[in-house]
């Protein structure tokens, strides 16, 4: 019989509708049968695409026993960290804090008051290497709060009184400087690995907002070691098993699992990570002209259509990592898989050899059972190129044929306004108008169903109906990046407008004193703590993507407002980026648009003129970190760039300008490539 879960909109929690467990999902109902009861209350994060999430699902919450006992003892509550990041980023917190690492399936057990005393990720059915099975966990839990009620409350008073004094100021740092940028540089370059262009560590996650901070720092700095560790980076990614070879977009990781092997990815596909990379080629394009990074950001923004565009317009949030193998096993990995015999059954003898020294595809595999991941051990020749366009169009096509992986179809806000960003810019970089309008339906959809009256947003949608969480700072921020990206990119006014609905709400509901941010609303749910975190993990956090939104902003517009909350924002990056350059890319991204201006680029004329969309192009193939583009025609309304920047001749002219004072106009594009250089 379907648990509580069965009327929620997320398809993890949908997952364990039907599980025995007695679930509840996060609400203040939940906690008061805990504490009518006077059990634990235990909490499961997770989120769909997580294999572990789904391995502990089918070896302890689908087993009766199990589920027997965790119903008689504790209240169970399953939160999906996609749609409550804020309960998972507390609780996560707080499992770091005893444990010193973290992950997902998430396990705490907590009094009916919310506050924790034990925690883990996940554990196994039986007990194996040193770690408890998950009975012997629920049974010591359950001992411990039926017989030393008083040593368990201390311990949860204690863990929730040390959260609760976890609160960031910027402090006295100020802005970051040229000497912050540098000396971040220089730490990067002790991570990295030159001979390999990875960063240091078996586990290699893509440092997609690093690589935007080394672009940003070339273009600004000129320094050629930047410019040399992005293009390293961005080559071992699109080379190795991270890079889906045959269909585009890149997975979550890749690891090592044996000293000299090859790289195996953890086989999930996230909307974030391939927003963030797809963005990231296009500007590595821009710097360079790489066939290599214009190929990966448009095979990268093709997938995300292809295979995460939504019905509404949307793009949903990840593909899981396991499917069907075809013979009714669920496999990580089966959908990308290859053996020689797979390979010669599509391509035929002749070209399945080919296309095993091409990928790496070898008779003992570099996976599981014989089967090879494929990557990029060694580059085609120029003669070669055709055939290999023919190998991956028949290899997808084949592969199209498999058992699909599972695919989380709730919109999240943060991330759409990540893709927003990512396909307008690339469309409009690689001459891809469709990818704009793609971008632009996006757009159309995070207003019409997760924006209400008064700007507020809501976190997800699925299937066109708005959900029940309210945003976080991710939502606003990154949505407005987006929206503001858009504006520069079609020179539509609307997504200026509402980007500045949603910066106001940041200003209005999550700022602390001295220039901090919070990730909730003043207004929203209470929490044991209130979550705050600059540091950039997977996503740039809410705090610099907000510092960046902001100051784009204020470029657009001129607000003085805007400008100073993006600074004081900034003082984070000052104190952190030296020391921990990878943990705050964005920030030190963002801090390099701060330092350059960033430049306001105005163009003006009439937009079927050849001269507007010649400079309009040049201005957008400006490198320059930050640069905002307003255009139209002159003294349009829409931009507050336009107005009092007249034709010059009669001809469509471009200013380039910092903080509203502009350099004299210009009519030749060569003229404005060089004055947007450094």
């Amino acid at each position: 019989m379907p648990n509580r879960l069965a009327q929620a909109t997320s398809p993890y929690l949908l997952q364990h509708a039907d599980n025995p467990v007695d679930w509840w999902p996060w609400e203040g109902s939940a906690f008061e049968e805990a504490r009518r009861r006077d059990v634990p209350v235990f909490l499961s994060v997770g989120y769909s695409a997580c294999h572990w999430c789904h391995v502990m699902a089918h070896e302890s919450f689908e087993d009766d026993d199990t589920a027997v006992y965790m119903n008689e003892h504790f209240v169970s509550v399953k939160v999906d960290r996609e749609e409550r990041p804020d309960v998972d980023a507390v609780y996560m917190e707080a499992v770091q804090a005893a444990t010193g690492q973290g992950g997902w399936p998430m396990s705490v057990f907590m009094t009916p008051d919310g506050e924790p005393f034990y925690f883990g990720t996940y554990f196994p059915p039986e007990a194996r290497h040193g770690m408890p099975s998950f009975r012997q966990v629920l049974e010591g839990v359950h001992n411990a709060w039926t017989s030393r009620r008083d040593e368990v409350g201390e311990v949860a008073g204690k863990i929730t009184r040390d959260l609760a004094t976890r609160e960031l100021t910027t402090g006295d740092a100020g802005t970051p400087t040229e000497e912050t940028e540098a000396l971040a540089l220089l730490q990067l370059t002790r991570d990295i690995d030159s001979a390999s262009g990875w960063f240091k560590g078996d586990t290699k996650f893509p440092p997609s907002m690093v690589i935007e901070f080394l672009l940003r720092h070339h273009a600004r700095a000129g320094s050629v070691a930047a410019l040399e560790m992005a293009e390293g980076l961005c080559g071992a990614m699109a080379r190795s098993s991270l890079y889906d070879q045959v269909g585009g977009g890149f997975h979550r990781y890749v690891l090592t699992p044996r000293p000299g092997g090859p790289l195996v990815p953890h086989f999930e596909k996230m909307l974030y990570d391939n927003a963030l990379l797809c963005r990231v080629y296009a500007h590595l394009w821009r710097a360079t002209g790489s066939d290599l990074a214009r190929r990966v950001a448009l095979e990268t923004a093709d997938f995300m259509v292809r295979e995460l565009r939504t019905p509404e317009g949307g793009f949903a949030s990840a593909l899981d990592a396991d499917s069907d193998d075809g013979s009714g096993r669920h496999v990580e990995g089966a959908y990308y898989v290859w053996t020689p015999g797979q390979l010669a059954a599509v391509l035929g003898e002749d070209d399945a050899r080919y296309a095993a020294r091409y990928f790496g595809v070898t008779e003992e595999g570099t996976f599981e059972e014989g089967s090879s991941v494929l990557q990029l051990p060694q580059d085609a020749g120029v003669a070669d190129a055709e055939r290999i366009v023919s190998i991956r169009r028949r290899l997808l096509a084949a592969r199209e044929e498999r058992p699909r992986p599972g695919r989380d179809d709730k919109i999240v806000a943060a991330w759409n306004g990540l893709v927003i960003a990512a396909l307008a810019e690339t469309g409009a970089l690689l001459d891809r108008p469709d990818l704009v309008d793609r971008a632009t339906e996006a757009a159309d959809l995070l207003v019409r169903i997760h924006l209400d009256d008064s700007a507020r947003l809501t976190r997800t949608s699925k299937d066109g109906h708005a959900g029940t969480n309210a945003g976080v700072l991710e939502d606003y921020a990154d949505v407005a990046e987006g929206l503001l990206a858009l504006a520069s990119v079609t020179g539509e006014g609307v997504w200026l407008e509402f980007a500045g609905f949603l910066l106001d709400i940041v200003l209005d509901q999550f700022t602390a004193e001295g220039g901090a941010l919070y990730d909730t609303a003043h207004d929203a749910e209470p929490l044991i703590r209130r979550p705050q975190d600059p540091t950039d993990n997977a996503t740039p956090s809410g705090w610099t993507a907000a510092a960046g939104a902001l100051l784009s902003y204020a470029a657009h517009t001129g607000s003085e407002a805007h400008r100073n909350a993006a600074e004081a924002a900034l003082g984070v990056v000052k104190a952190l980026g030296p020391r921990a350059p990878r943990f705050i890319g964005w920030g030190l991204a963002v801090a390099e648009a701060l330092l350059d201006g960033p430049r306001e680029i105005a163009v003006v004329g009439a937009p079927d003129d050849e001269g507007f969309r010649s400079l309009r192009r040049t201005a957008l193939r400006a490198g320059s970190p930050g640069a905002v583009l307003a255009a139209g025609l002159p003294d349009g309304e829409e931009f507050p760039l336009l107005r009092d920047r007249p034709l010059v001749d009669g001809m469509a002219t471009a200013y380039v300008c910092r903080h509203f004072v502009c350099d004299a106009p210009t009519t030749d594009p060569e003229l404005l490539a060089r004055k947007l250089g450094r």
